[in-house]
């Protein structure tokens, strides 16, 4: 048998080799093998079976190994592939790779543990002499005799303080046998999971939610491709629909994948998905995200792979995972521009989970209290069914949104330059009656920017064109950029007066300023730099379910998803963080990260309000996020993207050019430009060459070219080819990116 593979060598194109005869029953298309190239063995996906060869079959290789006895890639996995190279401008091999965890691709082992066991048990006398000439395997036998299943060696030489030459000893007389027993890593498999409550038989759900589970159910039972948009209110219950969704298709024996936005929010979902499914349905989840260890990931893809377990629930590369007869997949949050990959391949994952739905015929829900733009536009063409859950569970009320103009009180001296008397009075007013908060900030660190009262000098970054955020914690400024790290000065480096000043808020700060004001309430902060330890967000999260902690500090980590009943109230630090950047999407962000953020409050039997401070009240995003009035504000996005033909009227495509000599990387973009415009005429429209929003980075100068298109794959397809074609000089580099979510 003749095979076709995509290496993962580096290798973007398709090699042919025979499979001998042995391996040739355990070959299908998506099988992981490894084959030869050039002068050494690689990895390698099986893509066709029996292909034409490009030269005669005697002249091929062989086939070295298969890796294993089931495919690593689904049918529409491979598929996939296929169109996230051609949409994406991606290699094919990169892609693939993606799909496949450095775990498998490494042959990282499997996790093996010794037992012990008794094989035959001894005569009186052939024990009598045992314990006379050998005593220490006297006492072993006597132990494992006295046990029901096979025992760990290790632990049970060490318990007895027995040496392991006892045991080898009784092992070759045939007394005892030693087993071979793999050792599965389960992502999330301890008990920080336990403080997560858990409804384990479901509640009676509302009729708007037993309305969407038919809904979902119907297009199910209809057996192809459907999606549905899914918006709910924050506290809607939206996860129930989503578990209920799952049941359904598990119990036809198909398998689910579920998405969410952060791994933040894997935690919870995972505690529920278990709680439930695991314990009534006996159906395994898996875990998957990047945080987790190697061993984790790659026994939780072998589970998949193998057909052992049929649900998956992870970020965005969980899109990926080998799920055997998918028929659900769920987006979460489907707005989340975390669902965007920063790197190549760069995919949207909630694009991709689309389309991976749409090639298994399986059905797809997004999810949201603020939909996106894009998915609101495709629910009104007749793409996207629509499924609605106006009102909170138990119909609780919404939380009661204060919006505080920062000018006026500063003016007026009525507060700190951190938190206005409104926030101070009710952080009071809710650790007085033992109830928790939560105060969000979209900036770590603890001030934006160090600058100089007397010259006006501000602390840069040498490396990329932004200022250095001052961390008090270690009295250091940082680039979150490149990661440029030096001691914060006491006096001005240009003029030398000691008038410097830290300009800005961050969590630091704002953390600083709580433990201040309120010096008997535990105050924790989340962001990046205070999770590096594995673990410790889901340890924060327990201490806070429990009561442990009175007010939380953070970063988007906590802006969503996350649900606490005795949460009562909700601060917005600087709302105004999102709003004043150069992106269309700035509003859309602002409002959906306000009505989020406010959704934290009020989630239990007690009411909750929300303080929202900022220097623009004005604005339209802050206005109808106080009333929570999606479809106002959506009608006026709309009109705005539409009058400008900003997506989703039209696709996106953006392309930087990088190097570390500016006159050389703006000269290759405009010559790159008068290639390609000629060929795009009436498929795109072209802006550029200019300066990136944030000129330099790592050192490098970057200038963007945008291309403005109803045509997407056309014009990707012209540009890739001509990406290969293109002289490229030494010193330029340049990226890619299709439907960006941002445009710095």
């Amino acid at each position: 048998m003749i095979v076709a593979v995509h290496p993962l060598a580096g290798f973007d194109k398709v090699l042919h080799y025979r499979a001998p005869e042995k391996l040739c029953a355990g070959i299908a298309v998506g099988s992981l093998v490894r084959v030869p190239v050039v002068n050494r063995f690689t990895l390698a996906v099986v893509s066709q079976l029996d292909p034409t060869p490009d030269c005669a079959p005697e002249k091929l290789k062989n086939v070295a190994e298969l890796v294993y006895p089931f495919p690593a890639l689904t049918p529409e996995l491979l598929s996939l592939a296929r169109w996230i190279a051609a949409y994406y401008a991606a290699p094919l091999d990169t892609v693939i790779e993606a799909m496949i965890p450095v775990s498998v691709r490494k042959g990282l082992a499997l996790k093996i543990e010794k037992r012990l066991a008794v094989a035959r048990e001894l005569s009186v006398d052939e024990l009598e002499t045992l314990n006379r000439r050998a005593p220490q395997q006297a006492k072993l036998y006597a132990f494992l005799k006295l046990q029901l299943h096979p025992v760990a060696k290790s632990l049970v030489l060490e318990r007895l303080k027995v040496g392991p030459s006892s045991a080898a000893a009784l092992v070759q007389h045939g007394v005892l046998r030693e087993i071979d027993h793999r050792i599965e890593r389960v992502g999330y498999g301890d008990d920080l999971g336990g403080v997560e409550p858990v409804a384990v038989i479901p509640p009676e759900l509302n009729l708007a939610q037993k309305a969407a589970v038919e809904s979902i159910r119907a297009s199910g039972a209809k057996g192809g491709f459907a999606v549905h948009l899914l918006q709910g209110v924050t506290g809607s219950g939206k996860t129930e629909v989503y578990l209920h969704a799952i049941a359904d298709m598990l119990q036809g024996g198909g398998g689910a994948v579920y998405l969410v936005p952060e791994v933040a929010l894997t935690p919870q979902t995972v505690a529920r998905l278990r709680g439930r499914l695991e314990q009534q349905l006996g159906q395994r989840v898996v875990v998957w995200h990047s945080s987790l260890s190697e061993g984790e990931r790659l026994d939780g893809w072998l589970a998949l792979a193998s057909g052992e377990a049929r649900i998956v629930v992870g970020a965005r590369s969980a899109v990926f995972a080998p799920v055997r007869d998918l028929r659900l997949v769920i987006v979460d949050e489907e707005h989340e521009p975390a669902y965007k990959q920063d790197e190549t391949p760069r995919y949207h994952g909630r694009d991709v989970a689309v389309y991976r739905a749409k090639l298994a015929g399986a059905v797809c829900v997004l999810g949201s209290a603020t939909p996106s733009v894009e998915s609101v536009n495709n629910m009104r063409r007749g793409r996207y069914l629509h499924d609605v859950l106006p009102t909170r569970i138990d119909d609780r009320k919404m939380p009661l949104v204060h919006i505080v103009d920062m000018r006026h009180e500063i003016v007026a001296k009525r507060a700190t330059s951190v938190l206005s008397r409104l926030l101070i009075d009710k952080l009071h007013d809710r650790f007085g009656k033992k109830e928790q908060s939560i105060l969000f900030i979209n900036r770590r660190g603890y001030s934006s920017s160090l600058l100089c009262q007397e010259c006006g000098y501000v602390a840069e970054c040498p490396h990329c064109s932004v200022s250095l955020t001052y961390h008090r914690a270690d009295e250091t400024l940082k680039c979150h950029l490149c990661g440029e790290v030096r001691p914060a000065p006491l006096v001005c480096p240009q003029c030398r007066s000691p008038k410097v000043r830290m300009r800005g808020l961050g969590t630091q700060k704002v953390e600083e300023h709580v433990a201040r004001i309120l010096p008997r309430a535990k105050v924790v902060r989340i962001d990046t730099d205070t999770m590096g330890k594995k673990n410790r967000f889901r340890e924060i999260l327990g201490e806070f379910r429990t009561g442990k902690i009175d007010i939380l500090v953070g970063t988007q980590m906590i802006a969503k998803g996350l649900d606490f009943p005795n949460v009562t109230l909700v601060g917005l630090v600087d709302a105004d963080i999102s709003m004043h950047v150069p992106d269309f999407r700035a509003n859309e962000r602002t409002f959906q990260l306000l009505v989020q953020v406010a959704g934290r409050a009020g989630r239990g039997d007690r009411a909750g309000e929300v303080v929202v401070q900022t220097f623009t009240p004005q604005s339209d995003a802050i206005q109808f996020a106080k009333q929570s009035d999606f479809d106002g504000f959506i009608e006026g996005e709309i009109k705005t993207r539409e009058q400008f033909r900003y997506p989703p009227f039209r696709h996106l495509v953006h392309h930087v050019f990088r190097g570390d000599n500016a006159e050389k990387v703006l000269w290759v973009a405009e010559q790159w430009k008068k290639r390609v415009e000629p060929l795009l005429a009436g498929a795109a429209e072209l802006r550029g060459p200019s300066p990136s929003p944030i000129e330099r980075v790592q050192n490098e100068y970057r200038f963007q070219l945008w291309y403005f298109t109803g045509a997407v794959v056309k014009t990707v397809g012209v540009l890739a080819k001509e990406q290969r074609d293109f002289p490229w000089p030494e010193g330029v580099s340049q990226t890619l990116d299709v439907d960006p979510m941002s445009l710095s």
